[in-house]
């Protein structure tokens, strides 16, 4: 038995769905937005470092 042709432009007929082959990532909660703790972490350092910087030069 051959094979039918498929013309290029469509998909070729297959056994259940391509979507089952593409799972959705797990929710990372706090680690989705790496970026933003970050961010927090070094305006809070700052912050505290300018409080003792402040401190030092008399304010």
């Amino acid at each position: 038995m051959s094979v039918p042709f498929v013309p290029p432009q469509e998909t070729p007929p297959v056994e259940g769905s391509t979507s089952s082959a593409h799972t959705e990532p797990p929710d990372r909660g706090v680690w989705e937005h790496p970026w933003l703790l970050m961010a927090l972490v070094l305006v809070g350092s700052v912050a505290f470092a300018g409080f003792f910087a402040a401190r030092i030069a008399g304010f």
